[in-house]
C-alpha cells in the first residue's frame, strides 16, 4: 500500500499579515550590553527557596526600602533642625518637579519642548527622587498608557493595590512582557541617554552628596542633611509619586472616563505637585496640564508656564475645550444613563394590552380604579387616598376619559404628577387619540421616533409624557 505523502508544493500559502509600523521595537537595555533577550527570564520561573532572591530586584529595593529604613532607624539619634527641614522641603519640591514636569510631561507625554537648562536641571532633579532614570521611567509610563489596566501594562492596578504601589519595582518583570512602546525620541536625546548610562553616579550625588554639602557647608548640620533631605526626602517623595500609580487608580472621581481605572483626587494631587487628576491626564495625556480648573492645585503647571515666560520652555500643548467638554458631557450623560436604569418610568406603551372602550368600562364597574388620560389606561386604585385634590374628584374620574381635567379642565398637573401617573399605566384604549397617533407615527417611522440613551432605554423629557396634552390655543368667540 502506497503511503500518503505530502510536498511542500501542496501545502496552500497563507498570506502573513504585515506588521503595523508602531514605531515600538523589543526591549534593548543600554546598560547591559551582555544580555542575552532569548535566554529565559526569571519572573517566568516559580518561586522556590532556592531561587526566591533571584526574583528580587535589589537594586530597587535597596532605594526604596532598606536605605528609607535605615534612615527612620537613624533619625532617632539625628535631631531635626528647622534650617534643615525648611530645605528638605525645598529639595522636595526640586525633586518632584524633576519628575512630574521632567520624567512624566516633557519626556514620557512630550507635552511641551524644553532648552537644554531646563533638561538638565529636570533630569538632575529627578536622579534625586531615586525613581529610575528618565529613559527608564518614561518608556515604562508610556507602556501603562497604552496598556492600561492590561497585563502589558508594567503596574496594573488590576493585580492588586501593593503590586500597583510598590510590588512591581520590588520584583523582577519580564522586559519582553511589558507593552511596547515606542521611545526613539528618547534614544536620540542626549541628556536623556547620559543620566541613563550614568545614573548610580546621578542618583549618589543628587539624591544624597548635594543635600549633604549643603545643609553641612550651610549651617553645619550634615547628619541632618543627610538623614532628613537625604535619605528621608526620597523616602516621602517615592511613596507620593508610587500613589499616583495606586490611589489615583483606586480612589476618587472619574469626571470623563470610567472605562479604565484612573481617578481625580485632590489628596494625590497634593502630594504629588498637581499629578492627582488621573482622570483627566488619561484621557488628554498631551495636554501640559493635569489641572485645567483655577481652583485645582497643579503647581507642575504653573512652573511649566513660568519656564515658557523666562524662555526655557516652549511649544506647551493644550487639548482643544471642546473636546475637554464633549468628553466631560458624555461622561455624564452615561452617569444619567446609568441613574435612569434604576428609576421606574412604568411600562412601555407598546408593551401594554389593548383594551377597547367598552372592556375600559366594564372593568371599572367590577370594581377596579381605571382612569383614562391620552388613550392610556391608569389603575389609581393604590392613589386615591393620598390624591392631593381629594378622594371625591379622583373617584369621580374612574371609568371615564379624564384627559382634559388632568391637563388644565380643573387642574394642570406638574411635571412630577406625569411621572407618576406613568407608574400606574396597565393598558392602552384602542382608537386612544395620542396612542393611536404615536403606534402610527412608529409604524411609518415618521416623526415620533423616541429619543434613546446609551442602553437603548427610551428618554422621557420633562414635559414630552404621553399624558400630557397641550391645551387649546384660546380664540375670540364667534361674533
Amino acid at each position: 500500500m502506497a503511503s500518503a505523502t505530502t510536498t511542500s508544493a501542496d501545502v496552500p500559502h497563507i498570506a502573513q499579515a504585515e506588521s503595523f509600523p508602531d514605531g515600538t521595537t523589543d526591549h534593548i537595555p543600554l546598560r547591559k550590553k551582555a544580555y542575552d533577550i532569548r535566554k529565559p527570564h526569571i519572573s517566568e520561573q516559580p518561586w522556590t527557596w532556592s531561587n526566591w532572591y533571584q526574583h528580587i530586584n535589589w537594586l530597587n529595593t535597596t532605594f526604596i526600602i532598606f536605605i528609607p529604613l535605615a534612615g527612620c532607624v537613624a533619625a532617632y539619634w539625628v535631631p531635626l533642625q528647622m534650617k534643615t527641614l525648611y530645605f528638605s522641603i525645598a529639595y522636595y519640591f526640586f525633586a518632584g518637579l524633576g519628575i512630574t514636569a521632567g520624567y512624566h510631561r516633557l519626556w514620557a507625554h512630550s507635552s511641551y519642548k524644553a532648552r537644554l537648562p531646563l533638561k538638565i536641571f529636570l533630569a538632575a532633579g529627578g536622579s534625586a527622587a531615586v525613581e529610575g532614570s528618565a529613559r527608564w521611567w518614561s518608556s515604562l509610563h508610556r507602556s501603562h498608557h497604552r496598556y492600561t489596566d492590561t497585563d502589558k501594562d508594567p503596574y496594573s492596578v488590576r493585580k492588586g493595590l501593593f503590586y500597583s504601589h510598590i510590588g512591581w519595582m520590588v520584583v523582577k518583570q519580564n522586559p519582553r512582557r511589558i507593552g511596547r512602546t515606542d521611545i526613539s525620541d528618547l534614544n536620540e536625546d542626549p541628556v536623556v541617554v547620559w543620566q541613563h548610562r550614568n545614573y548610580l553616579k546621578c542618583v549618589v550625588t543628587m539624591a544624597l552628596i548635594v543635600p549633604t554639602l549643603i545643609c553641612g557647608l550651610g549651617w553645619g548640620d550634615w547628619a541632618g542633611g543627610f538623614i532628613y533631605a537625604g535619605i528621608l526626602r526620597i523616602f516621602f517623595i517615592q511613596q507620593a509619586t508610587f500613589c499616583v500609580n495606586s490611589l489615583a487608580h483606586w480612589l476618587g472621581d472619574q469626571p470623563f472616563d470610567d472605562r479604565n481605572s484612573p481617578r481625580d483626587h485632590v489628596i494625590t494631587a497634593l502630594v504629588t505637585l498637581g499629578e492627582g487628576y488621573h482622570n483627566f491626564h488619561h484621557e488628554f495625556p498631551s495636554d501640559f496640564r493635569n489641572a485645567i480648573e483655577w481652583y485645582q492645585y497643579d503647581p507642575t503647571k504653573w512652573f511649566i508656564w513660568l519656564m515658557k515666560f523666562v524662555g526655557l520652555a516652549y511649544n506647551l500643548k493644550t487639548f482643544p475645550q471642546n473636546e475637554i467638554e464633549k468628553g466631560r458631557l458624555q461622561q455624564m450623560q452615561k452617569k444619567l444613563d446609568q441613574k435612569r436604569a434604576t428609576l421606574d418610568w412604568g411600562t412601555p406603551l407598546e408593551q401594554l394590552p389593548v383594551l377597547s372602550w367598552d372592556e375600559f368600562v366594564a372593568e371599572a364597574k367590577n370594581g377596579r380604579a381605571l382612569v383614562c388620560i391620552a388613550g392610556i389606561i391608569h389603575d389609581v386604585g393604590k392613589f386615591i387616598q393620598d390624591h392631593p385634590g381629594g378622594k371625591t374628584l379622583i373617584s369621580s374620574a374612574i371609568g371615564k376619559d379624564a384627559t382634559a381635567v388632568f391637563n388644565g379642565g380643573v387642574y394642570n398637573h406638574s411635571n412630577a404628577a406625569h411621572n407618576l401617573l406613568s407608574t400606574m399605566r396597565v393598558a392602552v384604549l384602542r382608537g386612544g387619540c395620542e396612542v393611536e397617533i404615536w403606534k402610527r407615527a412608529q409604524a411609518e417611522s415618521k416623526d415620533a421616533v423616541p429619543v434613546t440613551d446609551s442602553t437603548g432605554n427610551r428618554i422621557i423629557r420633562a414635559g414630552q409624557q404621553p399624558t400630557r396634552v397641550p391645551q387649546p390655543v384660546q380664540t375670540a368667540d364667534a361674533a
